[in-house]
């Protein structure tokens, strides 16, 4: 492996955080939180750089990586990220626990939402901004922002784009990665501004705009407020970030081929009438279980509404605590944590493509068991898809299910109940939020032992990363010299 590229790439990467910081440290000017909301940011925006500089100050002659490079760099940096990012929390005191901002950081950068943070109002602007932030960033990927600004510096940088970008297949918008990050970073950029005007139009204050228009843009769901959207009680504010989620669990892709008059193309996209359905239907038959809980038909459909869009596009906003939701309504939820969103979305999950070509499988094999002799090709997206596409996404499902078995087994010893630890790794690995239970919308997950909150952070970023990353820089393997 080259290990010295590895390095320079991620000095290089540390540099660019440092510079990400500086707007959260104009809100702490702006909002004259004084030298105590500025020293955490300058320190670590200092230190960050300097050890990044330290990191490439020299580039190497051999600037080439393929795949397991393009792994590593990729784990390496939002490991980095998190760390780093952790600091002016740290710092300024408001989080005491290097392993609680690590926690709070992590759950930022990967566009999970899940928080240690019991009083989340008494943070300063700063931080409150840092902390949403990190939702923006991570959202499309702090590499594909890299690969879109910096200059190009190897054919090979479709590796760390593979690696970073969610689901089954990565395809390139233009024949360039540099110029396909630029026009992803751009529609992301334009969609977000045009969310915060949306808010503002709505009655939200400036600062609280820009904060969730960062959280359902990354589909994160952090929030200004204790109670999420809810303490704005407004139909207006949920049914623009309702639909806002929605739009940004969309692949992305599907926009550029609208924006170049491809309207017709992207319309017949097979994942994005999956994942309308499986919206539809699950706002139906929750409406349907809780139809005698409500009394208002229009509160039901409001709560229902953005709460499945929450859910399923795995940004973690909550109106109501649905943690008292009738048992089959909960379990629909739970269900929509594992789908998540579309590929190539900033929404996490095993994503709907998988879940839809996984459908399809079942059900060829259900025919093929009653006419064995019979050629039944698996077709998606109207493509047949190849045997080693089978084969990569039928070994992503036993990867996953094994990770996710060891990560809820170390959870549960300090969990007090099954619903409890089972979905706080739901909310975590397939970055969501809140779960159920003792993590759910009125919670958090302050009370799990140091070990379990480094465990969820980690499983935090392999979610993010879809596992493999991880796996392949923690793999022994990787760093023996040939």
């Amino acid at each position: 492996m080259n290990r010295r590229m590895v390095f320079f790439v991620l000095g290089r990467i540390m540099i660019v955080t440092a510079v990400l910081m500086v707007p959260s440290l104009i809100v702490a000017l702006l909002y004259k939180e004084g030298w105590a909301g500025v020293y955490p940011f300058l320190v670590t925006m200092v230190g960050t750089a300097l050890t990044g500089w330290a990191l490439s100050f020299r580039q190497p002659d051999d600037m080439t990586y393929y795949m397991k490079e393009g792994f590593v760099i990729v784990a390496l940096t939002w490991i980095v990220l998190s760390l780093s990012g952790a600091m002016p929390f740290y710092i300024s005191g408001w989080i005491p626990k290097f392993y609680d901002a690590f926690f709070e950081t992590s759950s930022g950068f990967t566009t999970t939402g899940a928080s240690i943070l019991p009083d989340i109002e008494a943070l300063p602007h700063s931080l409150l901004f840092w902390r949403s932030f990190t939702h923006m960033i991570g959202g499309m990927g702090i590499l594909v922002f890299v690969l879109a600004v910096m200059p190009h510096t190897a054919s090979k940088e479709v590796y760390v784009m593979r690696a970073e970008m969610p689901g089954p297949t990565f395809g390139k918008l233009r024949s360039r990665v540099q110029s396909t990050a630029q026009i992803l970073y751009v529609i992301y950029s334009v969609m977000t501004l045009v969310l915060v005007l949306l808010l503002i139009a709505g009655g939200m204050p400036l600062f609280d705009s820009f904060i969730h228009a960062f959280g359902a843009a990354g589909t994160g769901g952090f929030s200004s407020k204790a109670l999420s959207v809810g303490a704005y009680n407004s139909a207006y504010i949920e049914i623009v970030l309702g639909i806002a989620m929605l739009v940004f669990g969309t692949n992305f892709t599907l926009y550029y081929l609208i924006l170049n008059r491809r309207a017709k193309q992207a319309a017949k996209s097979e994942e994005w009438r999956w994942y309308i359905a499986i919206v539809v239907v699950a706002i139906a038959a929750i409406c349907v279980n809780l139809r005698d809980v409500y009394d208002n038909v229009g509160t039901l459909l409001r709560d229902v509404f953005f709460t499945v869009s929450s859910i399923i596009s795995t940004t973690g906003y909550a109106t109501v605590d649905f943690t008292y939701w009738p048992p089959f309504s909960r379990l629909i939820l739970l269900l929509l944590m594992f789908v998540g969103s579309m590929a190539g979305s900033t929404a996490g999950g095993l994503k709907v493509s998988r879940v839809a070509i996984y459908f399809k499988t079942f059900i060829r094999e259900i025919r093929r068991s009653i006419n064995p002799n019979r050629a039944l090709p698996l077709r998606f997206e109207g493509k047949q898809l190849s045997k080693p596409i089978l084969q990569q996404i039928t070994h992503y499902l036993i990867v996953y299910a094994t990770v996710f078995t060891m990560i809820t087994i170390v959870v549960a010893f300090d969990a007090h109940d099954f619903e409890s630890s089972f979905s706080a790794v739901a909310a975590t690995f397939n970055n969501i939020g809140p779960g159920l239970g003792l993590v759910g919308p009125a919670h958090n997950f302050s009370f799990f032992s140091p070990f379990s909150k480094v465990v969820l952070s980690i499983g935090m970023i392999m979610g993010r990363l879809e596992i493999l990353p991880m796996i392949v820089l923690f793999s022994p393997s990787t760093w023996r010299k040939v």
